[in-house]
Formats: structure tokens, C-alpha cells, sequence
């Protein structure tokens, strides 16, 4: 007989085998190890022929002399192969923490021609950019002179963002570099209202205050900050005498 294309379905994987009939139970099972990763010891086989509602067990008391020619194989049918092992005994295939990670020396990826680094060297790009430095400096310029433009100074009162309700006092104006990739100027805020980040320290550098439970700083760039007249909102301004 034909060999017969059935899909061989287990918990781990599903692909498109060609089955000989002639095969035993047993010789199946053993070429369905290696498909699997189940043992032939553990493994449960059943038939589901295209559009069927029925399994059929692939079974038989003598399966090494069994042959699969004995039940009905469809083309195509789906050919389950179950796992009859208890969940803990069974291998994690999809589990790759424990698997070592090959990580390239940097030498030796500077040294390629076809990764993602020798694309932006070619087309002078980030830190390739000749202009880079330049580019960077005309930035931290545009933010001092938003500082200077908003009149952003320690002590002047103001909000932030735009919201009446992130009303405070300027606290510090400069380089926070405790702040990643946040180079250029910074402006510390002490809120009103513990709605903050902090309590003016970050990453374990202080810059106002006193360590406290309580979260009034944040640090912004400065178009996030408009300074004014914005005193402390009194939430009991509008109350009527009882």
C-alpha cells in the first residue's frame, strides 16, 4: 500500500508526516518519538479523519504486530499523539531560560559587514554622523534658552503642563544626570499637592529638601513649565459659611 499523508498533532508540535501502513503500532510510536519528544511508553494515539466527529483509538493488545494497515487512514486525516505522562514529568520545550544565549564579542560584530551597525556607519547615522555633535549642541542651546525665555527660575511659582491642579515652586534648574539619556537642562518642581515623582531626590542624588514619604517633586523640561502668578489653590475658597 501508498504510504498515506496524515497531520501528526501533539501539545508541542503539528506537522504533515507520510505514514506506511505496513508499519506496526510500535514502529509508529518510535518514529513519532523524535516528531514528539513523547516516549512511546507514554504515548496515546487517535485517528480524526477530515470532517469525522469520532476518534478512533490507534490501539491494539499486540501492537508490535499490529499493523496500521488495520484502521482506517485517511489522507489527511489528523493522526493525535497524547502525552499520558503527569504535567511535572513532562519537558518544557517552550521554556528557553535555561537554554545559554550565544552573545557576540563586540570586536567581532564591528568586524561584519551585514549587520545593523555597518548599515548606519554606511549611512552615517547616530553617533556616525559627522554633524552629531553639532546637532547636539544646538539642542542643550534651545533648552537653555527656553529656560531663559519662560523665565524659569528657583523660587518663581508656577504650573505644569497646563494644569491648575500641578501648581508649585520652582526648586532647581540645570542637568539632572541621574536621568537617562537626559542630558540638558531639567526644572525641578516642588507640587503643591503630594502628586509628584519624588520627594526632590532621584536616583539617590538630592537636589531640595528632605527625604520624605510624601511626593511633591518632579522634574520636567522646561516647555512643560509656565511660571506666573499661581498661588496655592484653596480647595475651601468657595465654601459658604455654615
Amino acid at each position: 500500500m501508498a504510504d498515506v499523508p496524515l497531520r501528526v498533532i501533539s501539545e508541542n508540535s503539528a506537522s504533515e508526516r507520510r505514514i506506511t501502513p505496513s508499519w506496526s503500532i510500535t514502529t509508529l510510536k518510535a518514529k513519532l518519538e523524535p516528531i514528539t519528544g513523547v516516549p512511546p511508553s507514554a504515548q496515546k494515539l487517535s485517528l480524526n479523519a477530515l470532517g469525522g466527529s469520532d476518534a478512533i483509538h490507534v490501539e491494539a493488545a499486540d501492537e508490535d504486530n499490529t499493523r496500521l494497515s488495520s484502521f482506517p487512514l485517511a489522507p489527511y486525516a489528523e493522526l493525535h499523539v497524547g502525552d499520558t505522562r503527569p504535567p511535572g514529568a513532562r519537558p518544557n520545550y517552550t521554556d528557553t531560560s535555561g537554554v545559554d544565549k550565544y552573545e557576540m564579542p563586540e570586536e567581532e560584530y564591528e568586524k561584519k559587514t551585514d549587520s545593523v551597525l555597518a548599515w548606519k556607519k554606511a549611512q552615517k547615522l547616530g553617533r556616525f554622523d559627522p554633524n552629531a555633535p553639532s546637532h547636539e549642541q544646538a539642542r542643550l542651546e534651545a533648552l537653555e534658552q527656553e529656560v531663559r525665555q519662560r523665565g524659569i527660575k528657583v523660587g518663581k511659582r508656577c504650573r505644569i503642563g497646563g494644569e491648575d491642579t500641578r501648581r508649585g515652586v520652582v526648586k532647581y534648574v540645570g542637568e539632572v544626570k541621574e536621568i537617562p539619556n537626559g542630558i540638558g537642562q531639567w526644572v525641578g518642581v516642588q507640587l503643591d499637592e503630594p502628586v509628584g515623582k519624588n520627594d526632590g531626590s532621584i536616583g539617590g542624588c538630592r537636589y531640595w529638601g528632605e527625604p520624605s514619604t510624601m511626593k511633591h517633586g518632579v522634574f520636567v523640561r522646561p516647555e512643560r513649565v509656565e511660571v506666573g502668578e499661581f498661588p496655592p489653590m484653596d480647595d475651601l475658597e468657595d465654601m459658604e459659611e455654615i
